[in-house]
């Protein structure tokens, strides 16, 4: 499988919606960790890059556009 392309300040779709009813997220913060923002209620999650990268579907909007 090969891996998924994110950067920084990307809009991301996950597999799962967040219970607030929205699926996109923003990357605010990349490191060992990933700090994701929900674009629906503000809500911040932090998970470790592997598991992101096994829950997020796709990339919608990079962040140059």
């Amino acid at each position: 499988m090969a891996d998924k392309e994110f950067a920084l300040h990307d809009v991301v779709e996950m597999k799962k919606q967040h219970p607030c009813g929205e699926n996109r997220w923003k990357i605010i913060r990349m490191g060992m960790d990933v700090r994701i923002k929900c674009l629906g209620c503000q809500h911040s999650v932090m998970l470790p890059r592997k598991e992101f990268a096994k829950k997020m579907k796709k990339v919608i909007e990079k962040a140059g556009e």
